[in-house]
């Protein structure tokens, strides 16, 4: 069962790749356009998260050095 949803998962990414890819040419649908917007969107929420939680464990303090 995880491998079915892990595998839908990978299609939808390519998917929402290759529109990304479709509109960057100019020549795609409305709804690929769409995609293609969610899906940059998804991109840059993923990365913002990837980028909070690298800053919050490195604010943490260090108490190797209090002996």
């Amino acid at each position: 069962m995880l491998v079915l949803m892990l595998s839908v998962v990978v299609l939808l990414l390519i998917g929402g790749c290759v529109c990304v890819y479709w509109s960057a040419r100019g020549d795609a649908p409305r709804w690929a356009r769409g995609v293609a917007k969610a899906t940059l969107l998804g991109s840059d929420l993923a990365r913002g998260a990837s980028r909070g939680s690298r800053s919050s464990r490195s604010g943490g303090s260090d108490d190797a050095g209090d002996d």
